[in-house]
């Protein structure tokens, strides 16, 4: 199954620099999701994860160390030993509202390796090695989303503020 993944992704060569916004609840249903941001853009990728999965992205985001190595501490540890490099994630498709993810290594002697992989654990493993993150632009077009952003939602705000009356309130 990963060969024919890595074969799609020769198909779909763009690939988007994504920046990690953070992990959030989604109300009302109070799931976990990891929210990415492409880079220079404004459009969001929102992929929906686990509460354990959540928590270990959004620990190594706010700097906790847990005194023993978690899971994904421990798949970097292991790789550095074996002298492999990890050299990005992509998210690079979505079947059936599942996403699917790409892990990309380099060995020793400069051999490529993908390794196929859940997105939250390969986001968790990109936010303890600050390694890039990408989604194939087929992943974008069809699960990216359009987000304005707060401060232009506060000023679309303030500017109905500024032009509404008490009139516009007059219930008969």
């Amino acid at each position: 199954m990963l060969n024919k993944k890595i074969k799609k992704m020769e198909n779909k060569k763009d690939l988007i620099k994504m920046e990690l916004e953070g992990v959030r609840m989604e109300y009302p249903s109070q799931k976990p999701i990891i929210l990415l941001k492409e880079e220079s853009g404004d459009i969001f990728l929102p992929i929906w994860v686990g509460a354990f999965e959540a928590s270990a992205i959004a620990l190594e985001l706010v700097h906790f160390k847990t005194p023993r190595p978690m899971t994904h501490d421990l798949i970097i540890n292991i790789l550095e030993n074996l002298n492999v490099k990890i050299v990005s994630i992509i998210v690079s498709d979505i079947i059936d509202d599942t996403f699917y993810a790409i892990l990309n290594l380099i060995n020793e002697v400069g051999e490529e390796i993908a390794i196929d992989l859940r997105p939250s654990d390969a986001i968790a493993i990109a936010v303890r090695c600050k390694c890039p993150i990408f989604a194939s632009a087929y992943v974008i077009e069809n699960a990216g989303l359009k987000i304005s952003s707060i401060e232009e939602e506060v000023e679309k705000f303030r500017d109905f503020l500024d032009h509404i009356n008490p009139e516009d309130f007059d219930i008969k």
